[in-house]
């Protein structure tokens, strides 16, 4: 659906209080050497760590990803026609624009839910961008149409199952469908993980995976600047997966 919602996940404390500690130095890892090869991309591997957002769609978005991976991608598939049916503040539509790709986007602010099996067309694009919610981690909507606004984890999933079903199916032959998800925890669910379920599903409608996994590294989550009072181990990561048909 889109991002453009705001929630506290109910995991947390909603009471975010001043650290009353220095902040903790900035510190640096060293990434393993990069393979020589014939990527069209060379500097995209398993780990993307790009802290800069670009210029495309709104950062003061909700869960707004930037749009350097994106770009990456289309440019390493040699993208033409693409689509994302929850297209949020437009990132994927302006990286389209920029690198002259045909660009079908929609989203739930304007009516069309693209967890409906007619929301897109089939056959027609060779890439197909897809960033739903991480479940309730964060709320986006009113509309109960929302994935983020269903009930329980099953409700949820049910409904992943068929958004996924309709982007497989809005592929030409070949083509690749790149979804960015994260694993979350709350307290009715514990630990969520919604990687796994997103490979599951996607295996279930009949793609496979075509490349490695990219850890995309959380630069500018809002939960970095946040203090908790309760322990946890933070994720400072997503995953985009990239499936063919």
């Amino acid at each position: 659906m889109n991002r453009s919602g705001t929630s506290v996940n109910p995991f947390y404390s909603s009471r975010v209080e001043p650290s009353t500690r220095a902040p903790a130095p900035s510190r640096y890892a060293k990434l393993p050497r990069i393979p020589v090869n014939a990527s069209p991309v060379p500097h995209l591997t398993s780990l993307y760590h790009n802290s800069e957002a670009g210029e495309y769609g709104r950062r003061d978005y909700p869960g707004n990803c930037g749009g350097n991976l994106i770009r990456d991608l289309l440019r390493y598939f040699s993208v033409s026609i693409a689509a994302d049916p929850m297209t949020g503040s437009g990132t994927c539509f302006d990286v389209c624009q920029e690198l002259g790709v045909s660009c079908w986007s929609s989203d739930l602010h304007q009516g069309i839910d693209a967890c409906s099996p007619s929301a897109l067309p089939r056959e027609s694009f060779e890439f197909c961008w897809l960033h739903p919610p991480y479940w309730r981690q964060k709320l986006y909507t009113d509309d109960p149409r929302d994935l983020s606004r269903t009930p329980t984890l099953d409700a949820f999933l049910n409904r992943y199952r068929q958004l996924i079903v309709n982007c497989a199916g809005s592929l030409v032959p070949g083509g690749r469908l790149a979804i960015l998800m994260g694993d979350y925890s709350d307290r009715e669910a514990g630990f969520v993980p919604l990687v796994y379920h997103t490979k599951r599903l996607a295996f279930d409608a009949g793609l496979r995976q075509c490349c490695t996994d990219i850890t995309r590294f959380s630069h500018g989550a809002s939960s970095g600047r946040k203090v908790y009072r309760s322990a946890f181990i933070p994720g400072l990561h997503d995953v985009c997966m990239i499936f063919e048909r």
